[in-house]
């Protein structure tokens, strides 16, 4: 059981087969990729490894585009996506103490899900960031440099929630709603069958902000170091502040969403700063 604030994420534990047509309805395959004997290499995984790998092939490219030194670029990548993983894990865990203290070896199951973006930023922006301040590199310009790889990656990345079947919203009866086996329903959702496809949306939303950066934006802020990531935050942020109200399954503190919050911050910070960067460096 996990309870995250208000309503409670417990699930129920029965499978059940589900009284339809696997054909006729958006419903996942299980999270399991390939079994090779005792080996379960899971979908989760894949996704997590081809997003870090577009990031970073993104990254190698726009750094060369640039005339910066790419070997220098990845290094600090490749150190901010450890601290990602580290800091986005953390992040979870904290806010579901309850459950971890419980079971502390799931702490590092993190193939089975669990990983907040918030936290993957705020690990990411310390390690990484934090060896390039060391090494006297360009900080400002390599958080540019990671956006538009960084909302790709999202998007990819938050398929991962469609095959462990989390990150869902409340019950609908849309067009494209999503089936959710017995197992994973909240128990408040538990005679409900078919759910919002929360994480779809803010794929969507991840790669249309992707698109804006990389085709847009990129030029028009490249003159105000650190403006382009800033407008990652805040684009992303938008989305997720909808997409998070929708959830079944977030993270809360006392009875405030934590990543709505989190988001709204990140919008006004952006909507502010932004604009005062820009005006800099046109003094």
């Amino acid at each position: 059981m996990i309870q995250n604030g208000s309503e409670e994420c417990q699930t129920i534990d029965t499978e059940g087969a589900p009284p339809y047509k696997s054909s006729d309805m958006f419903r996942s395959p299980g999270p399991v990729a390939l079994q090779i004997g005792p080996l379960s290499i899971r979908w989760y995984g894949i996704l997590m490894a081809l997003a870090m790998a577009i990031g970073l092939w993104l990254a190698y490219r726009d750094a060369r585009r640039r005339g910066l030194d790419p070997e220098n670029l990845l290094k600090a990548a490749e150190l901010g996506l450890l601290g990602a993983l580290v800091g986005a894990r953390l992040y979870y865990v904290l806010f579901n103490l309850d459950y971890y203290t419980q079971f502390p070896r799931k702490i590092i199951a993190v193939w089975e899900g669990g990983l907040a973006i918030h936290g993957g930023i705020i690990g990411g922006i310390l390690v990484g960031g934090g060896y390039a301040y060391l090494r006297k590199l360009p900080v400002r310009e390599y958080l540019d440099i990671a956006a538009p790889g960084l909302v790709l990656g999202q998007a990819i990345g938050r398929w991962g929630n469609y095959f462990n079947e989390e990150a869902f919203g409340t019950p609908t009866a849309l067009p494209w709603k999503l089936y959710i086996s017995p197992s994973h329903r909240p128990l408040l959702y538990a005679q409900d069958d078919f759910f919002h496809p929360a994480f779809l949306y803010e794929s969507i939303w991840d790669l249309a902000v992707f698109f804006l950066l990389a085709l847009v934006l990129r030029k028009r802020l490249r003159p105000a170091k650190g403006a382009l990531f800033l407008a990652y935050i805040g684009l992303y942020s938008m989305g997720r502040f909808i997409t998070e109200g929708l959830r079944t399954d977030p993270l809360m503190f006392g009875s405030i969403r934590v990543a709505q919050v989190v988001s709204l911050l990140s919008v006004a910070a952006a909507l502010i700063v932004v604009p005062i960067m820009l005006r800099r460096t046109r003094a």
